[in-house]
């Protein structure tokens, strides 16, 4: 209970990201670097993923590691010792880790840290890397919290959100963990979490080199529709640690995962905290004023 209570000062942070499944994860890692006030972070992992944009797991995971050096390329951060490959495969096996160079990290920061001083691990896509830390040493759960990007409310029909379906193994280690959890649900929270070509062209357009980017990405996944918003899933697991009263919070009792991909309720259970709101424009706009920085161009 006591790690589940939003954090005040300046917290040490992992992102573990699909970073080239869509446009959201670049924002993320973005926003997570360049909160230096509140946010250290300590190093970024790649999470597998497999949609149209890969060919499997393994390359959606390959790409999204390149896609991470192409993000801190641009704002002048060297991966090295901080990014790192994750898992190829999703989780096989409730109790067989998929032993990768992300979760080996994971585990040699979570047992240097301390339930004084928990390292808050926020995953944005499919959560294989950190159920197989938690499987290779489960006394890593006493010094770390998860902020999840995934799943959806307890009260929707299903759970068959892209993040949690494509790796439900993970998700049932997790949740049946005992680790410090957040989720940041993504219907029906997140979902309302959206923003517009006007509006990026407006606050990103030919500021720096890493807003163009940014905003570039958006307008070429948007193939030109008209009248298109993007949710920017992502930064919201972020912006909970950079503000959490920007996103409402509730203290629930964990759910049970069935293997339908649904939540059950069990009363007995351990507590989680789950999001049920959020203040779309504060968040915006903090992010915004932070990847428009005249700072990014003078480190360039």
């Amino acid at each position: 209970m006591q790690q589940l209570t939003p954090p005040n000062g300046k917290v040490r942070m992992i992102l573990d990201t699909d970073t080239y499944n869509e446009v959201d994860d670049q924002f993320a890692l973005a926003y997570a670097y360049l909160s230096k006030e509140k946010i250290d972070l300590q190093a970024v992992y790649a999470a597998p993923f497999h949609n149209g944009r890969s060919n499997g797991p393994g390359d959606g995971m390959e790409k999204s590691y390149q896609e991470i050096l192409r993000l801190l390329k641009l704002m002048g951060k060297s991966p090295e010792g901080f990014a790192f490959r994750g898992s190829d495969n999703y989780l096989q096996d409730v109790n067989q880790p998929m032993r990768s160079d992300a979760a080996l990290d994971l585990v040699k920061k979570a047992m240097a840290s301390s339930p004084d001083d928990p390292l808050y691990v926020v995953p944005v896509g499919c959560i294989t890397n950190i159920a197989s830390a938690i499987l290779i040493e489960p006394k890593i759960i006493k010094n770390i919290v998860v902020v999840w990007l995934g799943g959806n409310g307890l009260n929707w029909p299903h759970q068959k959100e892209f993040n949690l379906k494509q790796d439900v193994l993970a998700a049932q280690v997790v949740l049946n963990s005992g680790v410090p959890f957040v989720i940041m649900p993504c219907r029906p929270v997140v979902s309302h979490f959206h923003t517009t070509i006007p509006e990026l062209k407006y606050y990103l357009e030919g500021k720096n080199e890493l807003s163009d980017y940014l905003y570039n990405i958006v307008v070429e996944y948007s193939h030109g529709k008209e009248a298109w918003s993007k949710v920017i899933w992502d930064v919201t697991a972020v912006a909970w640690l950079v503000n959490s009263s920007w996103i409402s919070t509730n203290l629930v009792h964990s759910p049970v995962l069935t293997d339908q991909v649904t939540y059950s309720v069990d009363h007995g259970r351990h507590f989680i905290r789950m999001a049920n709101e959020l203040n779309r424009d504060a968040i915006f706009r903090d992010l915004f004023t932070k990847i428009a920085s005249k700072d990014l161009i003078q480190k360039r």
